[in-house]
């Protein structure tokens, strides 16, 4: 763990406990080694930082290009493990790069919906299925409550809300010999995203709310 990314770490763990009223539950779930693909869901700039602070291991995320524009801003987010990635179009580099982090054994933080949703989450990008079925990496869901007070990069040292991060059990995707159709891909990922969904509120769970129980029930039984 390099020094700039321990010191980030350390201070957004005191900036959340000291001016928010932070609540963590479920550390103990996150595998202590190897590849580990973390997904959660996304309502503020306040999310990368807070996990980061959270989570026990060293972890890599990915951020919007347009953080990178200045030299420094670039050089801060490379320190603290952050990839640029192209919001416009397919990314293909980036989810290569997503690939090779997994396969040397890191453990990788993804937003799959890909933009905030501070309203109940989104739909979830095929991408973050495909990286998992690529790797069989470990998934790990995380469901976050709270930063969608977070309305600006300066309210993250001080973000006065309650802060929610609930860590949920691992799982993984089944080996699929051969090419993976669109809608198994589809499937894969929905199934991914309800698990997030599982560890938030009904208000929060936005297109993954359940509606039928028994949807939920096959749902678990294809995930291992």
């Amino acid at each position: 763990m390099s020094l700039m990314y321990s010191l980030g770490k350390g201070v957004a763990w005191t900036c959340f406990h000291t001016f928010g009223r932070l609540e963590v539950k479920g550390r103990e779930n996150v595998p202590p080694r190897g590849r580990v693909l973390i997904i959660a869901n996304h309502q503020s700039n306040g999310d990368p930082p807070l996990l980061a602070a959270v989570l026990p291991r060293q972890v890599h995320f990915m951020g919007k290009d347009g953080l990178f524009k200045h030299p420094l801003a670039a050089w801060a987010m490379r320190a603290w493990n952050v990839h640029p990635v192209r919001r416009e179009g397919r990314d293909s580099e980036s989810l290569m790069w997503m690939v090779r982090r997994l396969e040397e054994e890191e453990a990788l933080v993804v937003f799959p919906e890909g933009t905030r949703h501070p309203r109940g989450m989104g739909k979830g990008n095929r991408g973050v299925a495909y990286a998992a079925l690529k790797t069989q990496a470990t998934i790990l869901p995380v469901g976050i409550t709270g930063t969608e007070h977070i309305r600006s990069f300066g309210r993250i040292p001080f973000p006065f809300c309650r802060l929610r991060v609930n860590v949920g059990l691992p799982f993984s995707l089944p080996t699929i010999n051969g090419r993976v159709s669109d809608p198994v891909m589809e499937s894969l990922t929905d199934m991914m995203m309800s698990r997030v969904a599982d560890l938030l509120p009904p208000a929060y769970q936005g297109v993954y709310r359940r509606t039928n129980p028994v949807a939920a029930q096959g749902d678990e039984r294809m995930l291992g």
